[in-house]
């Protein structure tokens, strides 16, 4: 009786999967999917680079001599014109080491006219004259040397721009050539990007002769108020990454931009009879792009598509659909493949314009 009774549970439980799985299939085949076809129009999109923004003139102060720092004329973050002077190193040894040349230097200059007019009367030989003359000349070039020494203790701008970090304090030893701050000119922007091989061809074809403009997206998602300048274009390719660096100028009146800020290069290209699709419309199986395919017996085909570019909510298919085709908009996870459905067309046009609304 135990082994009927158990026999009996089983054969329920089976007729009830079964029953359940035969329920479960005919509602899904008596639901309605939506279905839909791509939109062909021209359109244009934005593709994006990681960016790298640099000042056009990012220079290192270093100090020229060796000795204390006596003075600090400005601070971090400073605007300074060019030749403004910016530190001073003690320069006591220095000016001692002028005065001393200075005085060679008269005394050369003296003992020089005295010969000179010796050797006019034909006193002294013509080899002593050229000796007094050797021994002038020296000390002067002296003294030039001492006074450039001199110039170096005072650090001025070498152009207008804003003043870096300071790595020094008022009182500090420096040895020649060490780092004491650094000095951007952010009146204009070098913006380095790099570009695909593929994309590179198709820009330089649709710009032979008239520059390439871009725009910037910074850091807050926001664009950038100037356009920019495509000017300089690598020579090389990277041949481990296929791509080739790019630099575009961008004027920076406001000084909103500085040196080391990162961003985002846009730049618009034409899509002409583009084929879209919602994003919503595909699903991802290792990596490749899907979408369903309503055959003309209402069968689900499911069909491997090329991605050529991506706006929000949108595909632009390169490849793997024609523009007549219908495909599954929703229920994707409802459905198999070769699963004769029942569908409801949508036109592509309305479909785009509810995308924000609905969109998974």
């Amino acid at each position: 009786m135990v082994k009927k009774s158990l026999m009996y549970v089983n054969l329920c439980l089976i007729l009830w999967c079964v029953s359940c799985q035969s329920e479960k299939k005919e509602k899904t085949e008596a639901a309605t999917f939506n279905v839909t076809s791509p939109l062909v129009k021209d359109t244009l999109i934005d593709k994006e680079y990681v960016a790298q923004i640099r000042s056009i003139n990012h220079i290192e102060l270093r100090a020229q001599e060796k000795g204390y720092i006596q003075s600090i004329y400005v601070d971090e973050g400073q605007f300074v014109h060019k030749g403004q002077l910016l530190f001073k190193i003690m320069p006591n040894l220095y000016e001692s080491d002028v005065n001393r040349a200075k005085a060679e230097a008269k005394y050369a200059e003296i003992e020089y006219q005295n010969t000179k007019n010796l050797s006019d009367k034909d006193i002294v030989a013509p080899q002593e004259m050229a000796m007094a003359k050797a021994r002038y000349e020296k000390a002067k070039a002296e003294l030039s040397s001492t006074n450039t020494h001199l110039q170096f203790t005072e650090i001025r701008a070498p152009f207008s721009g804003i003043v870096g970090k300071l790595h020094v304090r008022k009182g500090s030893l420096v040895d020649d050539g060490e780092l004491i701050t650094e000095l951007s000119d952010n009146s204009k922007m070098w913006v380095y990007f790099n570009v695909p091989e593929a994309e590179y061809l198709n820009q330089m074809s649709d710009h032979k002769n008239d520059p390439l403009h871009v725009r910037l997206k910074m850091a807050n998602g926001k664009e950038f108020s100037q356009d920019g300048i495509v000017e300089t274009i690598e020579s090389d390719f990277n041949n481990e990454t296929g791509n080739i660096a790019y630099r575009a100028t961008f004027p920076n009146p406001q000084g909103l931009l500085r040196y080391g800020e990162t961003g985002n290069i846009l730049i618009t290209s034409p899509y002409p009879d583009a084929v879209m699709i919602p994003q919503k419309a595909t699903f991802e199986e290792l990596e490749k792009k899907y979408v369903y395919v309503i055959t003309k017996d209402n069968k689900v085909k499911a069909r491997e598509i090329k991605i050529a570019a991506e706006l929000p909510h949108i595909y632009v298919v390169a490849s793997g659909l024609r523009k007549d085709e219908r495909i599954l908009l929703d229920g994707l996870r409802l459905v198999q493949e070769n699963q004769k459905i029942t569908s409801k067309y949508q036109k592509p046009e309305k479909v785009m314009s509810n995308l924000d609304l609905y969109a998974e």
